[in-house]
C-alpha cells in the first residue's frame, strides 16, 4: 500500500500544481490513496466547492483542514461529504467530522484531523484526549490510521508523535508550510514527520506575497495578506509505503516536486 501526503495547498497556483502533477505521479508510482491539506487552497484561506471538486477529480481521496476551515462560507455546502475532514477537536456540535474511514484494496484507512492549541488562535479541545477518544472508537474498524496534526509548535507535534507511537500508522504535521527533514519511523513503529511542507508559490513567505509580509513585520501595521504571484510553484509532501500484511509502515520519504 502506498499513501501520498500532500502539504498545505496554497492558493490557485498550488491547486494548479496539484492538478498538473498528481494524476501522472499517482499513475507512475502506483499510489493507492492520497491525502492533501486544503485549508489554504482558496486565496490562502479556506476552500471552495470548485477547488474541492477539482482536487477530487485529480485523485485526492481525502482533504484535511485546519485553522482556516471556515475561511469560505460555501464549505458548509460540502463539509459533510465523505472526502473531507475538519479538526476533530473543534468544539462539539459543529458541522463536519474529524475522522473518516475509507476502504481501499481491502484495507480500511482511517484519516484523523487534529488541530494544535499552542500559538493557534482557535478555540479547541485537548487534541491528545480527543485522539484517545477516537482511537478507542475505531480500534476494531481501521487497519491503517493516518493523523494530520495541524499545529504551530514543533514541540507539540513531536510530543504528539511519541504519544501516538505504536497506536497509529503515521502522524504528519501541517500548518507551518516549511518541510522538515526529520521523517522517521519511531521506536514502536509509527511513521512521523514534524511538517510535510507547502504546495504553492516558491518565492513567498509561507505562500504569501513577500513585500506584504515584510511590511507587516517591519511596521507592525495591518497589511492584507495575499498569495504570492511567483510563477515557480513547489509541491511538498511525503510518500508512505505500508506492508500489506501487517499494515505497518515500512518507508516514509519526503517528496519535492
Amino acid at each position: 500500500m502506498k499513501i501520498l501526503l500532500i502539504g498545505d495547498i496554497v492558493g490557485q497556483s498550488g491547486v494548479k500544481k496539484v492538478k498538473e502533477v498528481i494524476p501522472e505521479y499517482k499513475k507512475q508510482n502506483n499510489i493507492d490513496f492520497i491525502i492533501a491539506n486544503g485549508e489554504n487552497s482558496a486565496e490562502g484561506m479556506g476552500i471552495t466547492s470548485k477547488i474541492y471538486e477539482d482536487l477530487k477529480k485529480c485523485g485526492i481521496d481525502m482533504v484535511t483542514m485546519g485553522n482556516h476551515t471556515w475561511g469560505k462560507k460555501e464549505i458548509f455546502l460540502f463539509i459533510e461529504d465523505e472526502n473531507i475532514v475538519r479538526p476533530a477537536n473543534y468544539p462539539p456540535g459543529i458541522p463536519g467530522v474529524g475522522y473518516r474511514i475509507q476502504e481501499v484494496n481491502g484495507k480500511k484507512i482511517a484519516v484523523i484531523n487534529l488541530i494544535g492549541r499552542v500559538d493557534v488562535a482557535i478555540l479547541s479541545e485537548n487534541p491528545f484526549l480527543k485522539v484517545d477518544e477516537i482511537l478507542e472508537k475505531i480500534k476494531d474498524e481501521a487497519d491503517i490510521i493516518i493523523v494530520d496534526f495541524h499545529a504551530e509548535a514543533t514541540a507539540e507535534k513531536i510530543a504528539m508523535g511519541y504519544y501516538l507511537d505504536g497506536r497509529v500508522t503515521c502522524m504528519f504535521g501541517t500548518h507551518t508550510h516549511v518541510q522538515t527533514a526529520d521523517e522517521t519511523i519511531l521506536e514502536k513503529g509509527t511513521g512521523y514527520i514534524t511538517d510535510i511542507g507547502m504546495t504553492g508559490p516558491k518565492k513567498s513567505v509561507i505562500g504569501m506575497d513577500v513585500a506584504a509580509s515584510i511590511k507587516r513585520f517591519v511596521t507592525t501595521l495591518p497589511e492584507r495578506y495575499k498569495v504570492s504571484d511567483d510563477r515557480e510553484v513547489i509541491l511538498r509532501g511525503c510518500l508512505l509505503e505500508i506492508n500489506d500484511e501487517t499494515c505497518r509502515i515500512q518507508k516514509i520519504n519526503r517528496i519535492k516536486l
